[in-house]
């Protein structure tokens, strides 16, 4: 399980992940990257996963594909990507969720077929991304920057959930 975060002020947005790794009740790895950067066709993306990590590489792989057959389409290629996700039948039994980012837009991906854009300029997923979420929206109303309410929001997360450590991953990202 994890927690990522991901939080726009003004052009930037920050996604911010947790490191922990956890097999049932045992956690095995305290240090992983859940948060990425990828380029397709020049233009970077920033991607955050919760959930199977051998399930979300595979998505990140086929989000890249989707990004090189449409540059500069982010909202095109998870669009694309959730369909496939949905209807194929390999796709549709991996467990994963993503946030993807180009600084413009935010989207969270799921297997269900959803491409939400979250409201209130922050969005999070995985088990600890409740609690992220609340945190980081509250924090939205001081004059903190992106970064600084998503290390803070994310401190709170892992002070809460047992599957979120606080060993960041932070990337940012402008429009």
């Amino acid at each position: 399980m994890t927690t990522i975060l991901a939080v726009r002020r003004g052009n930037e947005v920050v996604v911010a992940g947790d490191g922990q790794v956890s097999v049932g009740q045992t956690v095995m790895k305290g240090t992983a990257r859940k948060v990425r950067r990828l380029s397709p066709g020049g233009r970077e993306v920033v991607v955050g996963f919760a959930g199977s990590t051998a399930d979300a590489f595979t998505l990140l792989e086929r989000l890249e594909r989707k990004l090189e057959s449409a540059p500069g389409q982010l909202q095109r290629a998870c669009v694309e990507l959730a369909k496939d996700w949905r209807t194929d039948k390999y796709l549709r039994n991996l467990e994963a969720m993503l946030i993807v980012t180009d600084g413009a837009q935010v989207y969270v991906v799921t297997g269900a077929g959803d491409v939400l854009e979250p409201e209130h300029d922050v969005a999070a997923i995985g088990s600890g991304g409740n609690f992220a979420l609340a945190a980081a929206r509250g924090l939205m109303e001081t004059d903190l920057d992106a970064e600084t309410v998503a290390r803070r929001a994310m401190a709170i997360a892992a002070d809460i959930c047992v599957y979120t450590n606080a060993n960041l991953v932070v990337e940012r990202i402008a429009a």
